[in-house]
């Protein structure tokens, strides 16, 4: 069961939007990347995108739901004009394994049409998803796809796919936090963990 108390603390003014890590230490493994690392990279990877896109429009494109922490923070921290749209997807298969089949559940409303497209996830893990995305969206006439992701599973990628702009090469675990969840819950995180193995077996 996810941990309600902040810092032992039932207050009804908590903030739930300041969770960090020792406020679901009893569900949680270890941290391996903090708020404080994270808001930094995140101010790296702004900058490095501005002088990458000088001078031209770009088009976010967000992968829900994982990649609304990131969305939001990347955009704020950028300088450049820029444009937003969000797709959903969903890659399903036998059980917990990934067919490599990828279905929308949302499409853009934006025409990619000769437009400079960067796609901005949480994390990568097999790549079987973003190289799906990267496709489809040069196939609909983009001028320019690209990737940011805040994460990346070096050890999980089963596929070959170009991501520019990478925050952290993380560990194959299972890791939760800005916005990584399990079941939905640890979204709101500022801190990135390890979750503890008792939560899920």
């Amino acid at each position: 069961m996810v941990s309600r108390h902040v810092g032992g603390s039932t207050n009804p003014q908590t903030r739930l939007a300041d969770v960090d890590a020792k406020h679901v230490a009893a569900d949680l493994d270890h941290v391996i990347v903090t708020a404080d690392e994270i808001a930094a990279k995140v101010t790296e990877m702004a900058e490095q995108i501005d002088a990458d896109y000088a001078g031209r429009d770009v088009l976010l494109v967000g992968v829900l739901n994982g990649a609304v922490m990131v969305m939001s923070d990347l955009s704020r921290a950028m300088r450049i004009h820029l444009t937003m749209d969000w797709m959903a997807v969903s890659s399903y298969g036998a059980g917990t394994k990934s067919s490599g089949v990828v279905r929308i559940l949302k499409d853009l409303t934006t025409d990619v049409l000769d437009k400079h497209v960067l796609i901005v996830e949480d994390i990568v893990d097999t790549g079987l998803t973003l190289s799906y995305l990267a496709d489809n969206l040069r196939g609909r006439g983009a001028a320019t796809v690209e990737i940011a992701a805040m994460f990346r599973k070096p050890a999980a990628l089963t596929t070959d796919v170009d991501v520019k702009y990478i925050g952290f090469d993380i560990p194959n675990d299972f890791v939760v936090g800005y916005g990584l969840d399990f079941n939905g819950h640890y979204r709101n995180l500022r801190d990135v963990a390890v979750l503890g193995k008792h939560m899920y077996q």
